[in-house]
């Protein structure tokens, strides 16, 4: 018999918590999804909020960025026309004006 007790022992607090949760849940339940549902929403603007943000301003960076790079290209590629590999700089012709 104390067997059966010591098993029992630990199941019946939780069986009967789990009987009053179901037979409560759904009384509770829609007032709960009325009063977090606005809550749920909210937040998941804010969310949608903060990742169109992120999104503007990775454009902006990725575009300054690539203008930087296309000003680096123009700059190198400048520099490389007005000097000839090979003659020291002094004794380079001088472009026309």
């Amino acid at each position: 018999m104390a067997l059966l007790d010591d098993m029992f022992k630990g199941w019946v607090p939780g069986v009967l918590v789990g009987v009053g949760v179901a037979m409560v849940a759904p009384k509770i339940l829609p007032v709960l999804m009325n009063v977090g549902r606005p809550l749920i929403k909210s937040a998941i603007k804010g969310g949608l909020v903060v990742s169109n943000k992120m999104k503007e301003l990775t454009a902006e960076m990725s575009e300054q960025f690539n203008d930087m790079v296309a000003e680096v290209k123009a700059e190198s590629t400048k520099a490389g026309k007005e000097e000839t590999p090979g003659i020291p700089p002094a004794t380079q012709p001088q472009p026309a004006e």
